[in-house]
Formats: C-alpha cells, sequence, structure tokens
C-alpha cells in the first residue's frame, strides 16, 4: 500500500509502499479519504526542514536528554541514537474515513463505514490500523469526504465543550481557517450568535455564507464588536495559528468582564495582565479532540472513560459526526482541493508555496486496485535489494540467514546497526504498524518487510530469528520460533511471569534448538576483564551494581502491566544477570525492598534494593533508582574479594586493584556495552548457559514476589522447584 511519509533529516516528502498493517484492539480500515490539517501538518513539515541547531534550540528538553546521555554513554553513542531517532520517516496525517477490511474486537464488523483519528494512527495511506476508540461509525447519509474531517472537528468540538456556550451567548471566533469555520457552524448549532475574525476578505465573507452573524478584519474591531454586543463577548475562542500575541491581546480587549477565552490554535500567550486582571476574564488552553488524548489506556488499550467524563474524544468524534448527519456543518465550501494520494506531494507543495489559495485539503485512495489485490499480498513488500551485508567468512563461522521481530528504537539504533556488520544474511523483517518494517528494511537492507510475523517464522530460508518487540510478546513468539525451528535471540526479559519461564522452559526441552537472551552486558570487554581478574579467587565475592536509572514517563509502555511489566522485569534483568555471570555460581535466594514512607510517591518497581545470595558464599545487591539525577552516572559496579578490589563506570571506565597490579582503562567517546560482541556469540553459535538464564529470570520473578511479601524467598535450583 502506499503512505505519505516524511524524512525529517531533510524535510523531503514522499510516496512510500508500506505492508498492511493488521488490526491490535481495533480495526483495519481501507480508506477513501483522508483530511489533511494544514497547520498541523506543515508546522512539523517545517521543522524538518530547521537545521539541527534550530531543531535543537526549539525542542530544548529533547537537547537536555542528548547531553545527559552523551555525559553517561559518550558522545559517539549519544549522537548515533539521536541521528537513529531522525532517521526514522514520520507518517503524516491524523483525520481520515473508509471501510473496515479486518477486526479483532467485537464492535466493529467487517464493511462498517467508519471515520478515525489519531496521529500515528488515521494516516495518508491506503490502509490504516486504528485502535476502537479513535473509530466511530459514520451515520449512512454522511459521505466519505466529510466524515474524513472527523477528528479536526473535534477539535473544534472540544474547544466549544472548553467554552461552555449556553443559547444565546455571544460567541467571537478570531481565526477563520478551517478549524475557525467549522468552529463558527458548530457555535450557529449551539444557538449562539457568532462575530467571526480575519485578515483575509475572502475567508470573512465564507464566515458570513456558513452563518457568521457578523465577520469583519480587525479595522475599527472595537467599535465593530461594541454594535455587535455592547457588553462584550461572552466566549472568545482563538482559532488562529501565529507565533504572534496578537490574537490573545485582542481577545484581551473583546471579551467581557468575567468572560472566558480559549486558545484552540497555537498562538503566541504572553497575556497582557492588565486586560485579563480589570476583566477578571478566565483563559483556557484546549487540548486537541478531548479526554482521551494521550492516554495510553483510553487510545491504546481501549478503556473507555464512565459516562461522567461526557465529552471524551471518541464522543467529540460522534457528535461531529451527527451535526454532519443533521446538516448543521457545512462541508462543500470549505473544500477547496481534491489530490489522489498518487499526487500526494502537490498536495504539500500547495500549502507550502500557497501558490493559491487553500482551506480544506483531502486525499482520495483508488479502492479498485487493493480489492483486486490479494489480501495475503498486502501484508508483505519485497524490497527488490540484495543483502549486500553478507560477508565473506572462515568456514569455521557459519552465515546464518536471519529474520528480525521487532524495529523499535533499541533494535534500530542499537541492535541492527551491529548486526549488519557480521557475516549474515538478512532475509525478513516484521512489525506491527508495517511503517517501521519498511525504514529498517530499506535502511538495513532486508529483503522484505511484513506485518505477519509468521511470515518469518514460516520463511524456510530463515535459520535463525531476532525478536525485539516489547515485553509481553517475547516468550510466546520465543516458542514458536522453537517449533519453527529457528534458533531464537530474544531481547530481555524472556518471560514477564512464572508461566511463560515455564512454557519457555517445555517447549527448549520439547524442540530443542538455542536461545540467546540479550543480556547484552555480560557480553562488554570490560565484563570480561572483570571476570578474568576475579576468576582464581578462593573466597566469595561482596557485588554491589548501582543503577541511577533516570525517571521513565508513566505513559511509557514499560509501565503497562500487560506490555512492560515495570522496570524490575524489564530492566533490573540486566544487572541481575551481570552478577550471574560475574560469580558463575547459582542463586540461594533473593530478598528485595523498597523505601517505605506515606509521603513518598515513588513506584516500588523503579525504586528497590535487592539482595541476593549465591551457593558460593558470596552475596550481590543491586540497587536500581529512577529518584536520582541525570547528571550523574548512570551505572557503577563494584567488586570485592579475595584481597582484590574492582569497579566499572557506565562501562566506559574499568578499575582493578590487588597486591599485584593495577589496571585502569577509560573510553571518552563511547560505552561498551558488548551489543556486538553478543549478536557475534549468537551468529557464531557459542554456547549458552540455559541454566544460568533461567536462574536469572528466577531471581527477578522472586524479587517481584519478596517485594510484594516483605520476605526472603529462597530459591532451589530449577524452574519447576522455584514455582512450587
Amino acid at each position: 500500500m502506499k503512505q505519505v511519509l516524511l524524512d525529517l533529516n531533510s524535510g523531503t516528502l514522499f510516496l512510500e509502499e508500506v505492508p498492511v498493517p493488521k488490526p491490535h484492539r481495533g480495526v483495519v480500515v481501507r480508506n477513501q479519504y483522508s483530511a489533511i490539517s494544514a497547520g498541523t501538518e506543515s508546522s512539523l513539515i517545517s521543522f524538518a526542514h530547521k537545521s539541527k541547531l534550530a531543531m535543537a534550540q526549539e525542542r530544548p528538553d529533547l537537547l537536555k536528554k542528548v547531553i545527559d546521555k552523551a555525559k553517561t554513554d559518550g558522545i559517539l553513542s549519544a549522537y548515533q541514537q539521536a541521528m537513529s531517532r531522525l532517521s526514522k520517516p514520520e507518517p503524516l496525517g491524523y483525520s481520515c474515513a473508509g471501510v473496515v477490511t479486518d477486526t479483532d474486537i467485537p464492535e466493529f464488523s467487517v464493511g462498517d463505514r467508519v471515520a478515525c483519528g489519531g496521529a500515528g494512527y488515521a494516516c495518508h495511506a491506503e490502509y490504516v490500523s486504528v485502535p476502537k476508540n479513535l473509530c466511530v461509525k459514520i451515520p449512512d447519509n454522511v459521505s466519505f469526504r466529510d466524515a474524513s474531517f472527523t477528528t479536526i472537528g473535534a477539535i473544534a468540538m472540544q474547544g466549544m465543550r472548553n467554552a461552555e456556550v449556553t443559547v444565546g451567548e455571544k460567541i467571537a471566533v478570531i481565526g477563520l481557517g478551517l478549524i475557525g469555520l467549522l468552529t463558527v457552524q458548530i457555535a450557529k448549532a449551539a444557538g449562539c450568535k457568532v462575530y467571526g475574525i480575519d485578515v483575509d476578505p475572502k475567508k470573512i465573507e465564507l464566515a458570513r455564507e456558513l452563518g457568521a452573524d457578523v465577520a469583519s478584519n480587525y479595522e475599527n474591531l472595537n467599535e465593530k464588536f461594541l454594535a455587535f454586543s455592547s457588553f462584550g463577548a461572552d466566549k472568545v475562542i482563538i482559532t488562529a495559528a501565529t507565533a504572534s500575541n496578537g490574537p490573545v491581546e485582542t481577545a484581551g480587549d473583546l471579551v467581557r468582564t468575567g468572560g472566558k477565552i480559549i486558545a484552540v490554535g497555537a498562538v503566541g500567550m504572553s497575556l497582557p495582565r492588565d486586560k485579563y486582571y480589570n476583566k477578571e476574564a478566565e483563559f483556557v488552553v484546549s487540548r486537541s479532540y478531548g479526554p482521551g488524548r494521550y492516554d495510553r489506556n483510553f487510545e491504546e488499550r481501549g478503556i473507555d472513560y464512565p459516562i461522567y467524563v461526557r465529552w471524551t474524544e471518541k464522543r467529540n468524534m460522534e457528535a461531529f459526526l451527527d451535526l454532519l448527519s443533521d446538516n448543521k456543518i457545512n462541508l462543500d465550501k470549505i473544500v477547496t482541493h481534491v489530490f489522489d494520494i498518487q499526487n500526494a506531494v502537490e498536495a504539500y507543495d500547495l500549502i507550502n508555496t500557497r501558490k493559491e489559495p487553500f482551506l480544506g485539503i483531502v486525499l482520495t485512495y483508488d479502492t479498485t486496485k487493493t480489492q483486486q489485490t490479494n489480501e495475503s499480498d498486502l501484508h508483505t513488500v519485497h524490497l527488490n535489494q540484495s543483502s549486500g551485508n553478507v560477508r565473506k567468512t572462515s568456514k569455521t563461522t557459519p552465515i546464518k540467514i536471519i529474520g528480525c521481530i521487532g524495529a523499535g528504537i533499541h533494535a534500530t539504533s542499537t541492535l541492527y546497526p551491529n548486526l549488519v556488520k557480521l557475516p549474515v544474511r538478512l532475509k525478513g523483517i516484521a512489525t506491527a504498524t508495517g511503517l517501521s518494517a519498511t525504514a529498517a528494511g530499506k535502511k538495513f537492507g532486508f529483503e522484505y518487510c511484513t506485518t505477519d510475523y509468521q511470515q518469518i517464522l514460516k520463511d524456510p530460508d530463515i535459520d535463525a530469528v531476532i525478536i525485539a518487540t516489547r515485553n509481553n510478546l517475547h516468550a510466546k513468539i520465543t516458542i514458536e520460533a522453537l517449533e519453527a525451528g529457528k534458533a531464537v535471540f530474544v531481547e530481555k526479559p524472556l518471560a514477564t511471569n512464572m508461566e511463560e519461564l515455564l512454557a519457555v522452559k517445555a517447549a527448549y526441552e520439547k524442540y530443542g534448538g538455542r536461545i540467546m537472551v540479550g543480556f547484552n552486558r555480560r557480553h562488554s570487554p570490560y565484563a570480561t576483564k572483570m571476570k578474568e581478574f576475579f576468576s582464581n579467587r578462593t573466597t566469595p565475592l561482596l557485588m554491589h551494581y548501582r543503577v541511577n536509572a533516570g525517571a521513565i514517563p508513566e505513559e511509557h509502555w514499560v509501565h503497562d502491566s500487560e506490555q512492560g511489566s515495570g522496570m524490575l522485569v524489564s530492566e533490573v534483568c540486566h544487572f541481575v544477570d551481570f552478577l550471574q555471570y560475574i560469580v558463575s555460581s547459582r542463586p540461594v535466594s533473593v530478598c528485595a525492598e523498597a523505601p517505605k514512607s506515606e509521603a513518598s510517591n515513588l513506584n516500588r518497581l523503579d525504586n528497590l534494593q535487592i539482595t541476593i545470595s549465591y551457593d558460593d558464599g558470596s552475596i550481590g545487591t543491586i540497587s536500581y533508582s529512577t529518584a536520582g539525577n541525570s547528571g550523574y552516572s548512570k551505572e557503577l559496579i563494584e567488586l570485592f574479594g579475595n584481597a582484590s578490589a574492582g569497579s566499572i563506570r557506565d562501562f566506559r571506565e574499568i578499575t582493578l586493584v590487588n597486591s599485584k597490579e593495577k589496571y585502569h582503562k577509560r573510553n571518552y567517546f563511547t560505552q561498551e556495552k558488548g551489543i556486538f560482541n553478543e549478536l557475534q556469540e549468537f551468529v557464531n553459535n557459542s554456547p549458552v548457559d540455559i541454566q544460568e538464564m533461567i536462574d536469572t529470570h528466577l531471581i527477578l520473578l522472586h524479587a517481584r514476589t519478596s517485594l510484594e511479601t516483605d520476605k526472603k524467598i529462597l530459591l532451589h535450583g530449577n524452574v519447576s522447584d522455584a514455582n512450587g
């Protein structure tokens, strides 16, 4: 299928052939129309055209993250990850309408006419995958063209909700672009008197045609408005888009004493205090489509709000469609341009050059072509490129044909850049959305990309699979890959609960094969050096691994109880495994504690200390916290025993000391975390200690139990005993 994409590095717009996505808690929709939001989308394009310095100045929050990462990971590592993020194409569009072709929920059926919303979901593409709370059914008498404006209409609806208008109120609308003209019509439908304001005489005239009681430019505006309302505007809704502070100045002049001003558009917001103070005016910034926006539970997981949250983004979308159905909204005079998806670049050229006036711009899709295509073929795109990353190698080093599942940040910035340095052939890559699969496939030299990961498992050429999905899929796909006879490299953790761990163990015993988990730190040359230094010890070790992790936003998927299972399982596994590697001894017991304070809002799974005892008498502690500061080093490992001491700081600096020698090394530019080494060992079929891998997960899962019960947990050496 075709999709409109933006290259964030160059600002170039292009059409890409992308696999059709699969449904996930929602529907797949074959688009008939999608509406371009000129303001929002052109601002993103404008951002992409800026220099890297200008980008940094515009987004100082992101710049700080890069600087902090450079302090801990090294300049080169931070730069590579930042560039990797920019190299991924950005989908455009967030409002479309079409027909459901696939669904995994009962609320929608194949053939339903629907309107869809949401950036990253309702894109300019022939097919889109949309969660159920961002999808609404279209009334029979509403056209696909008009319904494609539903999400944009929901923005105008939410502005009206925030205004809390009542019948008969006097409303001023500043800015008569697409959202402004929709707002004018919604306000009239709500029984209000409306005054529209703009600098463009054509938009002013159109506002009058669409129902505005009065519309004018800014000339002598205060006098004109007094004729409209002697006491001023009950509500002023700003739908203009400008960096200028002019709209909020004007709004302060027009609003009545005790009135309300709502900023829907992105405008300068240096409020003139005297104007607002003297009138005790209320100022509200309207957020997008309504409650539910930016909430993962609502948008991704489909968990709706109770009805007392009356106007969610989904209900705003439905209300806008009702207004269209009742002929309260007229889009015939607003839609000025229609482009076929094949000519989408021309549509954006019109927006950027403004070579002729425009308002509503829609893209159309040739549905006859996609209907004639075999449905299964739509989920795979052959990239017509050879795997140029296959290199000459010795007879003792097998060349593997590899398929990859997942293309998130870690995979594309860390795993795959190292994978292409190895003597392998990259055959296929699968992701849920298709877009990330296509981008990664082209960048790293895969032969095809797909949204059906079963294609990877069924491919007879592929003998090894790399699984880099979200945590909840690791165990499931590992079991399926073992059953398919594939060697498996799976990112950590292997399992998020005991049931999954037992299932993987059973599959390994039944099908055989090979599993390697992405615990990269044990493969670092620093780790190798430290293990060798303490290898001839005759006494137990005292080990401490301190992690100043930095806060992970609560809305991040890693905190999701289903997808991520929290930082204990998702991240602390790295540090447990490192101690396992160093000590080379079986764990005997585990005890986990978290800070206790009624006043503390610390997440117990993100801020804790774990103590592990081993059967050789060694003790390891892991102190993990997200409550520190990113200006301090992230990881510090310290070992003591056998009249020796050693430390590793951020995998950039190592110090080892005993009575005979002192070893010190520091890397200023990058970390040596062992990513390349672990992949090389996987490709070379190096031995894997399955029991050690299981022990690592046992410690993690029982640490969680210890945290919940405030008890030390004894381990008995195998999964079955531990589970019992």
